[in-house]
């Protein structure tokens, strides 16, 4: 893969998959701009890394919930890089709360951080790849849960599954123009939204016991996924997602 002269926007792109999204793109020669809401020494930590790979990077401090911040990253791109060519739709929260205990804030949260997010930030990478020509790639994280219920987090997967139908027809909306739009499903991924997980040697074991390859994901096992959708070996894939699960979503107890 050779990403030598494109310019990337990862959103949520200072912690967990999407920081490793970044590094696995700047390693293929993407130039980055690296979203943040909080902890920017974390983001100025990592635009350094990029540096040091021989590319470039920006921090740049956006909301994803607001059109307008999803807007500023584009504009960001532009200015400092010249154009933009992949977006990836990472930043994503969930609450871990039924249909019965979810509060509306909390509903509303997850969906605008997650599913807006990602709607938008469709939209307005779209409409720059029109204006400077030479189509683009979208590529949206979703997870197992865009299809696989996960009871107890209702709000997480209702926002999952509406990424999965973005993809879906925004795909087939965009395919005339040269813009692709794809998804990448995790599974179980040791970052810090499994910690809880991760440190209860119990809960651990039952988690990777259920998974077919026997243990969670590394964060660069998804991101080199990702690269791989914003490269040109990807050229014929558009409106679908492909699952990096480990094989979780097909387990099956031998019945």
């Amino acid at each position: 893969m050779n990403l030598k002269g494109k310019t990337a926007i990862v959103t949520g792109g200072n912690s967990g998959i999407g920081l490793a999204i970044v590094l696995e793109l700047a390693k293929q020669g993407a130039n980055i701009v690296i979203d943040y809401v909080v902890h920017p020494e974390t983001a100025e930590a990592l635009e350094k890394q990029v540096l040091a790979l021989g590319d470039k990077a920006i921090a740049v401090q956006a909301d994803v919930s607001k059109v307008a911040d999803l807007q500023k990253l584009v504009d960001a791109a532009v200015k400092n890089f010249g154009r933009l060519d992949i977006i990836v739709n990472n930043a994503g929260v969930e609450t871990r709360t039924s249909v019965l205990d979810t509060t509306e804030e909390q509903y509303q949260r997850v969906l605008d951080i997650n599913l807006k997010s990602a709607f938008f930030g469709t939209q307005v990478a779209a409409k720059q790849f029109l204006a400077q020509g030479g189509g683009g790639r979208i590529i949206n994280i979703t997870s197992v849960h865009e299809d696989w219920p996960m009871p107890g987090n209702t709000a997480y997967c209702l926002s999952k599954g509406g990424m999965r139908m973005l993809t879906r027809t925004a795909g087939l909306e965009l395919a005339p123009h040269g813009i692709l739009v794809t998804a990448v499903g995790p599974g179980a991924v040791a970052t810090p939204i499994n910690t809880s997980t991760m440190k209860d040697p119990a809960l651990l074991k039952k988690l990777d016991d259920a998974i077919p390859v026997g243990r969670m994901a590394q964060p660069g096992e998804i991101a080199s996924v990702v690269a791989f959708l914003a490269g040109d070996g990807a050229s014929y894939l558009t409106a679908t997602t492909i699952f990096a699960d480990g094989g979780i979503m097909h387990s099956s107890p031998g019945l």
